[in-house]
């Protein structure tokens, strides 16, 4: 690989995105990059977060991961996010940062960055197609480069994977139903390779 640096970064109210990340961390490195996990900092109320345990203990247990800046965005060659799904859309929090990137979009700093992305949701059909494409569509603004898993390896077919990239439904109890594991790491390998390919075209 062409020293590529992967910026993988998560929303995650309960933990499911971050451990899909961390799976992509596991990955990325194995193929050679070097690589950041990062957090998208949480908006919501402590209202909100307290009426559920679980949200609490997530953000207890990972208030030392680093939280996303824009600097990040600017430093990696690839980005890996992993967000919930939120009626079929990116969560708030997501959104919100994305909103804060018209500096760099408008600089031309995140044109030919090479994007991918994960997602999940509380049941098989809430919205995981609907809600990576509606997040690589801000990505096409930036002029960025989608590396979809399309159908590149068979941890596509198996449960959870799909050519948009990985999604992963969640029980009441916060358990994935599917093992996504493979899909989740043959998908940042793929996104690694990518951006090796496009990286050592511009230099």
């Amino acid at each position: 690989m062409t020293n590529v640096k992967v910026a993988i970064i998560y929303y995650s109210s309960t933990g499911t995105n971050y451990q899909l990340a961390r799976w992509a961390e596991t990955a990325a490195k194995e193929a050679g990059a070097d690589v950041k996990v990062l957090r998208i900092p949480e908006t919501a109320p402590d209202s909100a977060i307290d009426t559920n345990p679980a949200w609490r203990g997530h953000m207890d247990e990972t208030k030392d991961v680093p939280v996303v800046t824009l600097d990040d965005l600017e430093w990696a060659d690839a980005m890996i996010f992993s967000v919930p799904t939120r009626y079929g859309n990116v969560a708030s929090q997501f959104k919100q940062f994305i909103d804060t990137t018209g500096g760099l979009w408008f600089n031309g700093k995140l044109a030919n960055k090479v994007v991918s992305a994960m997602t999940s949701a509380a049941n098989p059909h809430g919205g995981q197609e609907q809600t990576i494409l509606q997040l690589y569509t801000s990505m096409y603004h930036w002029g960025a480069i989608i590396a979809a898993p399309g159908y590149t390896d068979p941890t596509i077919f198996a449960a959870g994977g799909n050519p948009y990239g990985t999604s992963v439904t969640v029980n009441q109890e916060g358990k994935m139903v599917e093992n996504v594991e493979d899909a989740v790491k043959h998908q940042a390998k793929r996104t690694v390779t990518v951006a090796s390919w496009v990286k050592a075209g511009l230099q």
